[in-house]
């Protein structure tokens, strides 16, 4: 296989595999914000340990395969020996706010824009520009000096993976362990429920969605090895690639689309079948000019906040756990918090409402 045939084909197999991710996310429901909603508010975990399980499965699938030695996977920007702590924190709390300003996240966005949702083509649209401006604009200035810049230096350990901190500290080769006991940790929450063995739809939803970000680590690696140019090691995010997304539909950028581009549009084309094949296709516009300029917000702190924290709700919730990035935790507990607060100003009107102490009823 030639580099340039592996160049064509890397963004076909990303379309592939975005279908599958766009159709399974539709037709199951999932959404991450939501998940955490039904979590906080009704008690109901259902929808957290599908995610869970989700980042479990691409965790599992990853690790195998790089202890196969069928990937290679220390290129990857999320396994950068560089740490930006200030990223994953404040980048994090952004993400989270914005989240709950418009209802779900970039992988949501896509998701509810394929069953004919305008606000997410709205929130798509300033997640996407926020996110370039971010990378590779005026705003990446700041970001710069604020997280590259006071990026914690783990060079020591060779890479961010907790398995190789845990080694380099210890002074014995922990990797295999770590992964079995992360893998372990995340499959006893998810099945410490006893209900949820009997959900098999949510099961094989939260187990495809993992296969599917485990695949795109073993397409990337494989086309690393085959094109003449440079390939970016990927699985799977919903920020950057949107933004890529737009530029390569608005202008010719010189480069051909990369997977995470075709991931994005074959999520999109996935969420419209699923959409079809549920009748569940409907158009959706902002009501008035209040609900516009939120969704505006949110998509835009989106933006920012999953360049600063390098990943979204997928990105770091699921690409990241799977390769035991130490900055996955992190952001994944700075974006819930940063929903929390988000769903505390929307519902309670205070972003602390949420984490203040409510007054005990007196006994009648």
């Amino acid at each position: 296989m030639g580099g340039l045939d592996a160049q064509i084909w890397l963004p076909l197999v990303g379309v592939g595999a975005g279908i599958v991710l766009g159709y399974v996310a539709r037709v199951s429901r999932f959404c991450t914000l939501s998940a955490l909603e039904r979590y906080w508010y009704a008690a109901d975990g259902t929808g957290l340990r599908t995610w869970v399980l989700a980042a479990a499965t691409a965790l599992i699938a990853t690790q195998a395969a790089i202890f196969l030695g069928l990937v290679e996977l220390s290129q990857s920007f999320y396994l950068s020996p560089t740490f930006g702590l200030t990223g994953a924190i404040g980048g994090g709390l952004l993400f989270g706010f914005g989240m709950a300003l418009v209802g779900t996240c970039g992988f949501g966005a896509v998701i509810r824009l394929g069953g004919g949702s305008l606000r997410s083509l709205v929130v798509l649209t300033a997640l996407g520009l926020a996110a370039l401006a971010t990378q590779r604009g005026i705003v990446g200035q700041a970001r710069i000096r604020l997280v590259d810049n006071w990026a914690l230096d783990l060079s020591f350990a060779g890479d961010q993976s907790l398995g190789s901190l845990a080694s380099a500290l210890t002074g014995m080769d922990l990797r295999l362990a770590v992964a079995v006991m992360a893998a372990l940790a995340l499959l006893a929450f998810v099945f410490g429920e006893r209900s949820y063995w009997r959900k098999p739809r949510q099961i094989l939803a939260g187990t495809a969605i993992g296969l599917v970000i485990a695949f795109g680590w073993l397409a990337t690696s494989l086309a690393a090895t085959q094109a003449f140019g440079p390939v970016q090691l990927e699985a799977g995010s919903f920020v950057v690639p949107v933004g890529d997304t737009i530029l390569q539909v608005v202008t010719y950028t010189g480069t051909l689309p990369d997977y995470g581009i075709g991931l994005v549009v074959g999520t999109l084309a996935g969420a419209a079948l699923g959409a079809w094949h549920r009748h569940d296709v409907r158009w959706e516009a902002c009501d008035d000019a209040r609900e516009l300029g939120r969704h505006l917000l949110g998509g835009t702190l989106m933006g920012i906040g999953g360049v600063a924290a390098l990943g979204c709700t997928i990105g770091q919730g699921v690409t990241a756990v799977s390769v035991l990035a130490v900055s996955a935790p992190i952001v994944m507990v700075s974006i819930a918090l940063g929903a929390r607060m988000g769903l505390g100003w929307l519902l309670e009107g205070s972003p602390l409402a949420p984490f203040r102490s409510h007054p005990k009823l007196p006994a009648e």
